[in-house]
C-alpha cells in the first residue's frame, strides 16, 4: 500500500506541482497541503483525473491550532473505490479566509462544510446555504475553536411556569473546583459522608 500512495504522491506532484504545498506518507495514508484558492481545481482533478477517480467524499473537518497565524486547517478525505486508496487534502486558514466551497464537484460537501462552520467558523465562499448546522439559533461563538470556555456561555432549560426554554447566562456554583485525585483504594485524608457509621478496627 505505501507503494502505491508514494506513487499517487509523485503522480500528483508531477500533475500539480504548482498546487500541491506538501505531500506527506505516513501511518499508510497520503496526506497534501494546498492552498486555499486552488482547493476546488484539486479536487476536481482528484475526482476526473483517470489515475486517481477519488469519486466519493467521505468528510470535510477543521482543526485550529490558535498559536499559528492560519490558525485552522480545513481537511478533506476522500476515497477512491476504483483504485481502492483514500486521500487527505488539507488546507490552511485564518480566521477571516475564504475558503472556497467545493459543492460544485461534490455536493455531499454541503453540510459537512456547514457542520465546519458552525464548529470552527470557518467561512466558505460559494456556499449555497452557509448557516448554522448543529448549535442553536442566535449561539455565539463556535464550539471547537481552542478558545472557546468549557462550561460555553449561556445553559439552556425548560421552565415548567413559563412552558418554554430558557437561556441563561452560565453560573458556576463553585468559585474553586477542589478534587481527590487519590484513587478509593488508598483511601483519603477525611472522612467521607457515609464511613463514619462503618466500624473501625
Amino acid at each position: 500500500m505505501s507503494e502505491r500512495l508514494n506513487d499517487l504522491a509523485a503522480y500528483l506532484n508531477d500533475k500539480l506541482d504548482a498546487d500541491i504545498l506538501e505531500s506527506v506518507v505516513a501511518y499508510g495514508e497520503l496526506s497534501i497541503t494546498v492552498k486555499a484558492g486552488d482547493i476546488v481545481d484539486v479536487v476536481r482533478f482528484l475526482r476526473d483525473d483517470a489515475k486517481c477517480q477519488f469519486v466519493s467524499i467521505i468528510d470535510v473537518s477543521g482543526a485550529d491550532y490558535p498559536a499559528r497565524a492560519k490558525r485552522f486547517d480545513v481537511v478533506y478525505h476522500l476515497l477512491s473505490p476504483k483504485q481502492n486508496l483514500r486521500i487527505r487534502v488539507k488546507v490552511e486558514a485564518s480566521e477571516d479566509t475564504l475558503v472556497p466551497s467545493i459543492t460544485g464537484v461534490y455536493p455531499g460537501a454541503d453540510w459537512f462544510e456547514r457542520e465546519t462552520y458552525d464548529l470552527y467558523g470557518v467561512l466558505f465562499s460559494g456556499h449555497p446555504d452557509l448557516r448554522r448546522l448543529l448549535t442553536d439559533y442566535g449561539f455565539e461563538g463556535h464550539p471547537l475553536r481552542k478558545d472557546f470556555p468549557l462550561t460555553g456561555f449561556v445553559e439552556v432549560r425548560y421552565d415548567d411556569e413559563a412552558k418554554r426554554v430558557i437561556y441563561e447566562p452560565v453560573e458556576l456554583k463553585q468559585e474553586f473546583r477542589n478534587f481527590d485525585f487519590l484513587s478509593p483504594w488508598e483511601g483519603t485524608d477525611y472522612v467521607l459522608p457515609g464511613d463514619e457509621k462503618a466500624k473501625t478496627n
